[in-house]
């Protein structure tokens, strides 16, 4: 692995890591904390704020190779969540493309009190399901607090239609240990059983659970064992994603390293049903975050 340092000043460093042929990760050293980000997929990996524990889980057996998506940190579900189906009933792949591409960083900033990046991804006719032209971008502001936002600009002469998540996978000391309390009182669609519309009491989040809850209130992940709170807010998100594959599932999955499940939960600040875009317009979806010691 080589680097290269692209910026460097009294209060931080932005320093760019070559992982292999296909991966530029940019590393993001600063008195508040540190983070990096990949260039492929323009995927947030970590964020650890000074005197606290890392904020998002990145498994040690992912793959960093193109055509295969990160797993863990921050995967970007853009222009579709979950599967999309053509006329055959063939899916054209989960979460869309956004997370299986190159991004350019096109502007960085350190500053006293945080590091801001942008990062772009554009082009056109990048999926058969999704052929029109595009600028996604994402504005990336790292220090004591973390803000992510994502702008999507439609290039083409007519609407379009995208659905999206911002997939964050939230490290925990166990789901054991974890509640999202305010969850609770929000409708939810459970995506294992397929009943709609569910409500009930969050005790905590054990896996296997995967639920599409019908809200965009504040939500804060309490950690009981490691006495901390991450707190997120979106913007101009519908939904909120809750998974944990549990243990038999991530069994399966060989890009979790063992029992990696009990080291995260995701809470997706998202717009799972399809939502317009007209014709040279720009709109953009955001989240927040915060952590505090209990």
């Amino acid at each position: 692995m080589s680097s290269q340092v692209l910026f460097s000043n009294a209060f931080g460093k932005i320093t760019k890591e070559i992982i292999n042929d296909e991966i530029e990760v940019i590393a993001i050293e600063h008195q508040s904390g540190k983070a990096s980000v990949s260039l492929y997929g323009g995927h947030v990996l970590d964020w650890q704020p000074e005197g606290h524990q890392p904020v998002f889980w990145l498994s040690r057996t992912t793959a960093y190779q193109s055509g295969k998506a990160i797993r863990g940190g921050i995967p970007i579900c853009w222009p579709w969540f979950g599967p999309n189906l053509d006329t055959n009933g063939v899916n054209g792949g989960n979460h869309g493309f956004a997370r299986n591409n190159h991004w350019q960083l096109i502007d960085s900033q350190v500053d006293e009190n945080e590091v801001k990046l942008v990062l772009e991804f554009t082009g056109e006719g990048k999926h058969q399901l999704w052929p029109e032209s595009f600028i996604l971008r994402q504005e990336l502001t790292i220090g004591d607090v973390f803000t992510q936002r994502m702008s999507m600009t439609n290039l083409s002469s007519k609407s379009v239609e995208y659905s999206s998540a911002l997939h964050s996978y939230f490290a925990v000391s166990h789901p054991q240990y974890t509640h999202v309390n305010n969850l609770s009182e929000a409708l939810f669609d459970d995506k294992i059983t397929q009943n709609k519309a569910q409500k009930d009491q969050l005790v905590n989040c054990v896996g296997p659970i995967d639920r599409i809850y019908y809200s965009s209130t504040e939500q804060e992940i309490i950690d009981d064992k490691w006495q901390r709170k991450v707190v997120i807010n979106s913007k101009n998100c519908q939904q909120w994603v809750l998974w944990n594959p549990g243990a038999e599932i991530a069994a399966g999955m060989d890009d979790i390293h063992p029992e990696g499940e009990d080291e995260y939960v995701c809470l997706e600040a998202a717009n799972t049903q399809w939502q317009t875009i007209e014709a040279g317009q720009t709109v953009s979806v955001e989240q927040k975050v915060t952590v505090t010691n209990l």
